[in-house]
Parts: C-alpha cells; structure tokens; sequence
C-alpha cells in the first residue's frame, strides 16, 4: 500500500495508512483536542452532529525539532491559524466527519477498522477528503495531509517526528503530477 492518496474523482482524494492501535488510541487522536494537537489542530470536538467547532493550527507545535517554514506559510507558521468546521458524524472508535476548508465546501471523513489478526494491533486509516473545489486546493491539501498523517505514524509509534515544515517539502508539488 502506497501512503500517497489516490485520486478517486476530480474532487475526491483518499489516503489509507495501517498504524499501531489499537482503535481506541487512534480514535483519541483523531477526537481528542489534546491528541490531535500534537499532530494535526486543536479544539473540542461538539456534542452533536450539526454543530460547529473552531481548530487552531500550530505547525511548530508538533515536533521540537525546528523546521522553517517555506515563504508562502510564514505567516501561518507565525500565529497559527483557525478554522471553522461543522461535525458531520461521529461514530466512536470507526467514524469521524466533518467539514473542511474556505466556506466549510468540501469534507473530510476518518474510518477506522481492526487490521489483520487481533494479536498485532493493527488499524486502518482511511481518510476521504471530498467536494474539493478546484484542482489547486485538490494539490495542497494532499500535500498536507500526507504531511500531517506522517506526524500522526510518527506519534503512534512513539517516535518523535521530524519538523512538520520539512516533512511537507517532501510532498510540495509530489501531487500535481499524480493527479489529472
């Protein structure tokens, strides 16, 4: 299995990962506020489908190594950065739903399921990010994502990841030519 996402429709990309579990820990990293801080953005999940939540973005915050950050993210890498979202499902330990991006358009969405035997500890990830609103956003958050889920491995396996920045070099521009 390849950790770059593949590109099911012009507007819908999927990733798959097999990480250490169990499905709780994973779970708890994809809902709980203080988890997903470390690899991803903070902010408590809302008590009902419906409902909106606001995630702060901190890139820095991921890893003490220090990685600079490319010119076009300075700013963000700066300050942070929130956005909006609207929870769509949640299904604890196997689903998790939720708006993304500019004007809440496209969606993401994490399944979790046990992996192979139950004595390894497996569990897939799959994560569908769809209603994409154009190719160039398509692109970045590819790239993102495939930067955050690398942090995410990383953590689960008790390692301390590389800078947030540097891992993203790896994948800046890695999609365009993947893609349609």
């Amino acid at each position: 299995m390849s950790d770059f996402a593949k590109e099911l429709d012009r507007t819908t990309v999927r990733f798959e990962r097999i990480l250490p579990g169990p499905i709780e820990r994973v779970w708890d990293y994809l809902y709980d506020s203080e988890k997903r801080r470390e690899w991803f953005a903070t902010g408590p999940m809302p008590a009902k489908v419906g409902e909106t939540f606001t995630m702060h973005f901190s890139h820095k915050g991921y890893s003490p190594h220090p990685s600079v950050a490319p010119e076009k993210m300075r700013e963000v890498d700066r300050h942070g950065h929130d956005s909006v979202h609207t929870l769509l499902a949640c299904e604890p330990p196997t689903r998790l739903a939720y708006t993304f991006g500019k004007d809440g358009v496209s969606q993401v969405e994490f399944r979790l399921s046990r992996e192979g035997d139950p004595k390894d500890n497996k569990v897939r990830l799959v994560l569908t990010h769809s209603r994409l609103p154009d190719r160039g956003f398509k692109l970045s958050i590819s790239g993102g994502w495939h930067s955050h889920l690398d942090i995410l491995e990383h953590k689960l396996r008790g390692e301390t990841p590389p800078g947030f920045w540097d891992i993203w070099r790896k994948y800046d521009g890695a999609y365009d030519a993947r893609y349609d």
